[in-house]
């Protein structure tokens, strides 16, 4: 796919040169081809007007025309050709008032940082460096293009956009700019929740989750993005089951151990899972801090965080059920069998899973509890029988029962014996059920005379 990207960006800037006009590769493309990492996208930036760029390709998106931006789409992939542009005058944190063409080198010194200053002509396979990118992909450093001030003020998200690439491409920030962050730093609340969010998804990505945390604190972003992180700082815990320290440090041992090829949501899991904490501390007469019910207030402060970063509702409602659930893990050993099989049949129990792992191997590094636990889901996926719930309410309805609660109950209970290993058959669940109702059915209502009498009663009283 990205070989198909890359020889797709390679004729439409062959194109544009054929008709004449300066085609180049930016941004982060080719900052990624000098790192000797595969781009992802890339970007073009033309001398050619919007105008022209859709006379050369019969497929395109005015996505910015207003920008001097047009998204030319070849063979269902999409290139992002830009004319050379100055802007002035930003009024917002993000939008420029006003924007004139201009040459490539104009173009580059508008831009954010040195490393995404650079152009590249890859026909001429030549690079154009008129902002000293160059020698800061050397030296692995994120340096604003012109005062960090100025850049800042221009787009508020650049103060993020510094610490994602910090811990994404293991740089380091130079001190100019480093300052500037944290002063702007109150200035990122400006910015909408949709592209915070968007940066945090990257910044804690799983190849990159503990520097993104350093990172988002020392930049001092940190309380301003995600305050209920933030408050982990400094709320100690008992040394006896976490000798790592207070629970920021735990959180982040915790991301230092995330697989890069984790799913994208235990980053967050880990994150998250403790931030009931801080509100639910008690200290009793001998000292000893308790966290009761954590999880509980936890998954509440998650719900309520997701939604303000704009996650999806099923994004949300893993992260939510992760936080709730995480302390069930613990107790694995003490659990009857079908309640520890229904934990483990949830659809988010591999991410909470593997949350349990890395909580017990930040802390107490006894493994144990979450290798009975993987060898029990291990019988589990070995059990296809058990994964799925032998009786349906459409098994209910069926057999005459009308739509209430006595249906969920029965469906409960049914689950329970199949998990105890008493009901093994979508046939045996449907007689059992059927024998229920019957039973239900055939209880004798209460008697006129006692419904009478004790309205009376009520009426006396």
């Amino acid at each position: 796919m990205s070989s198909d990207l890359a020889k797709i960006a390679f004729e439409v800037a062959c194109r544009l040169q054929a008709a004449g006009h300066q085609a180049f590769y930016v941004g982060g493309c080719v900052r990624d081809i000098e790192l000797g990492r595969q781009p992802t996208d890339y970007d073009i930036a033309t001398s050619a007007r919007p105008d022209e760029v859709e006379a050369l390709f019969p497929y395109c998106v005015p996505v910015g025309r207003q920008f001097g931006v047009v998204m030319v789409i070849k063979k269902g992939y999409s290139i992002q050709v830009a004319t050379f542009r100055t802007e002035t005058h930003y009024t917002d944190g993000r939008h420029p008032h006003t924007i004139a063409f201009a040459s490539a080198r104009e173009d580059a010194l508008r831009r954010d940082f040195t490393m995404n200053g650079l152009f590249y002509d890859p026909v001429a396979n030549t690079i154009y460096d008129w902002v000293g990118g160059f020698k800061d992909l050397l030296r692995r450093k994120i340096r604003t293009i012109g005062p960090p001030e100025k850049r800042f003020a221009e787009d508020h998200l650049r103060l993020l956009r510094a610490a994602r690439f910090a811990a994404q491409l293991d740089f380091i920030i130079e001190p100019s700019t480093l300052r500037a962050i944290r002063e702007f730093a109150p200035a990122i609340k400006k910015v909408s929740a949709e592209r915070i969010r968007d940066e945090l998804m990257k910044l804690f990505h799983p190849a990159c989750a503990a520097k993104g945390l350093y990172w988002l604190e020392h930049c001092g972003l940190l309380n301003f993005v995600l305050p209920e992180v933030a408050a982990l700082h400094g709320c100690a815990q008992d040394p006896a089951y976490h000798p790592e320290g207070d629970v920021f440090e735990h959180v982040q041992k915790m991301l230092e151990l995330v697989p890069p090829d984790a799913d994208p949501l235990l980053p967050w899991a880990v994150l998250l899972h403790d931030i009931g904490k801080p509100p639910c501390l008690q200290v009793d007469a001998q000292g000893r801090r308790h966290f009761y019910q954590h999880e509980r207030v936890g998954a509440e402060m998650t719900d309520a965080l997701c939604r303000r970063l704009r996650f999806t509702n099923e994004q949300r409602l893993k992260l939510v059920q992760c936080v709730r659930s995480h302390m069930k893990y613990h107790q694995a050993h003490k659990m009857r069998r079908n309640t520890l099989l229904r934990l483990l049949l949830q659809p988010t129990a591999p991410l909470e899973l593997e949350l349990h792992r890395l909580d017990c191997a930040s802390s107490n590094r006894n493994l144990s509890n979450f290798e009975f636990l993987e060898a029990t889901l291990h019988e589990l996926q070995n059990q296809p029988a058990l994964a799925r719930p032998l009786l349906s309410g459409k098994d209910l309805l069926a057999l005459g029962m009308k739509p209430g609660p006595l249906i969920g109950q029965l469906l409960k209970k049914a689950r329970e014996k199949q998990l105890q290993g008493e009901l093994n058959t979508p046939q045996e669940a449907i007689e059992w059920a059927r024998t229920q109702w019957q039973r239900i059915s055939q209880t004798p209502p209460p008697s006129e005379t006692a419904s009478s009498g004790t309205s009376q009663d009520n009426q006396s009283e």
